[in-house]
This record gives C-alpha cells, structure tokens and sequence, in this order.
C-alpha cells in the first residue's frame, strides 16, 4: 500500500529488453536509500519489484501485461518517474489509501495555467470516471490528489506550485499519457450496487 505522497522523482536511466519483458533502472537518489531486493516502490503509480540495487539506481522488471496497461511502457532513457516506498504500519497518512494497481491511462487534456497554480484536465473511459466524485481522491502517476470536476469521460484537478515542482505533472502537456487508480473504497461500493 501507498500514500499518492512522492517522495522522488527519479530518472530513467537504462531500458533493456529480456524475453517479454523490460528492465527498468532508475536513478534514485532518496528511495535508493533504504532500498532492497524486493522492497515493493511505486513507480508512476504502478507498484514495482526491485530486483537490483547499484548504488543509487535501482532495477524494476516490468512484464507485457504492465508494460502495455500503464505508462511505463512508454519511458525513455531520461523520463523522470514519480517515486514512493511502501507505507509501514504505523506511519502517518498523508494521502488516501493507493495499491499501486492501475486501473487504465488518462490522456492529458487541457492544461491551464493560473499563476503558479495548474488546472489540469485529464480524458479517460468513463467507466473509470463512475468511480469518480467531486472532492473525492484519485491517483495520477501515482499522485494523491483530490478531484474537481467530474465529467462522463474526464475529470480536472487543480496543481499547487510544489506538485507541479516535485513530481513529473509539472513536465505533462496536452497529449501525455497518465496512470490512473480510482480510489479503493469506490471500486468495492461500485462492484456492490453491480451485484444488487
């Protein structure tokens, strides 16, 4: 489990193919830290193995089902990617409740600046935006963040100045690919009303 609260934005620095799948190495300088084989991170919201540490980059092995439902397959050497640790018991929540599952990609739509503020509007299959309601949470590449709008087949969210700095949303234009996890408590009460 995760907080949507990254805690880094890392930077791709090696892609290599191994049969159907792809190994992800990542510069990291904080999430590196306390780093192990196996310790579970967020990457762009999609929760990744680590199967090997150099220093302060780690690899992350990404098979053809993730690799073609989320973002990741898109990376290129240079990409920067929302980083963040798994909870432990205990820690303080910051964010809302986020798996790390993703549940489909979001295309940017609209980007509008205010200041040093963003509104960003991001298209998605409305059967993502039913599970979707104003002031309700969503995780964008991994992002907490709380929704605006809600359309049939989009949503906005408005971007403070140190989102838009320490995440990869800063760097997103109109176009851009985004994962996209619902929040949790929406997708059990929406497989409820399906059931009755």
């Amino acid at each position: 489990m995760f907080t949507g609260l990254v805690e880094e934005k890392g930077v791709v620095r090696q892609l290599k193919t191994v049969g159907n799948a792809t190994d992800i190495t990542i510069e990291a300088n904080l999430v590196a830290q306390d780093a192990s084989i196996g310790s579970s991170i967020a990457n762009n919201g999609c929760c990744l193995t680590v199967v090997a540490i150099d220093g302060n980059l780690l690899t992350f092995q990404a098979g053809s089902e993730t690799l073609s439902r989320t973002n990741l397959g898109q990376l290129q050497p240079g990409s920067p990617v929302n980083l963040e640790r798994s909870i432990k018991l205990g820690d303080r929540m910051g964010g809302h409740y986020v798996t790390g599952h993703v549940d489909g990609l979001a295309t940017v739509d609209e980007r509008n600046e205010d200041g040093e503020w963003a509104e960003f509007w991001f298209r998605l299959d409305a059967d993502l935006t039913r599970q979707m309601a104003s002031k309700g949470s969503v995780a964008v590449d991994g992002i907490s963040l709380t929704l605006v709008n809600v359309e049939k087949e989009r949503f906005s969210v408005a971007l403070i100045p140190h989102t838009l700095e320490v995440t990869n949303l800063g760097s997103r234009v109109v176009g851009d690919t985004v994962n996209i996890e619902t929040d949790l408590l929406a997708k059990y009460v929406q497989q409820q009303l399906q059931r009755k």
